[in-house]
Formats: structure tokens, sequence, C-alpha cells
């Protein structure tokens, strides 16, 4: 596991508390999207989850003073560039909260 973001706060890898699931939900769709990121991953024993209505939404947990997102990263550029990009994707929902990315797995392709 590369931990590419500062130290998760109390209560990080906990299920959605602060901004609720409509926002983690967003915060997975633009994880998803940034170059270099193949998925997102559960951590370890499935900790980093939000919990919806009949779900859990794997590799980001929200509260109120942080966000969590656990991503599988592809080789085709490097961790720290990946991680970069996905805390800038979401720095707007973010708000005063700490965004941590935390890499979980690499696999060679997209």
């Amino acid at each position: 596991m590369t931990d590419t973001g500062q130290a998760p706060g109390a209560g990080a890898g906990t299920a959605a508390v602060g901004g609720g699931t409509g926002e983690a939900s967003a915060i997975a769709e633009r994880a998803r999207s940034c170059q270099g990121v193949a998925g997102l991953s559960g951590g370890p024993f499935g900790t980093v989850a939000t919990y919806l209505p009949g779900k859990r939404l794997m590799g980001v947990s929200v509260n109120d003073r942080a966000v969590e997102i656990a991503i599988v990263a592809t080789l085709d550029r490097p961790l720290p560039e990946t991680a970069d990009e996905v805390r800038r994707a979401v720095l707007d929902l973010a708000g005063d909260r700490q965004v941590n990315v935390r890499i979980h797995d690499v696999v060679e392709g997209p």
C-alpha cells in the first residue's frame, strides 16, 4: 500500500457522516475518471466504504473531517501524479476537509 496523502484524521475509513451519500458517489465518479485510476478499492478488510441504501460504495469514505479515497492505479504514469490528480479532482467537493488518497493496488494497464 502506498499512502500518498497526509495522515488520516480520526474516523477516516468510516461510513459517510458529514456530506451524505450523494457526495460520496460524486467523489467516486470523479476519482474513477482520473488518468491512471483503474478502479476503487475497499482497502484492507473493505474498510474504505460508504454505506448506501442496499449496498456499499467501496473506495470512498467521507466524514466531517476527511475524505478517504482508496484506488487501484495503473503503471502508465508515476503513482504520485495519479494520486495528486485524484486529490485535485475532488477538492471542490471536499470543502475544508482533508483529502487522503491511498493506492492499495497497482495493475499494468487501464
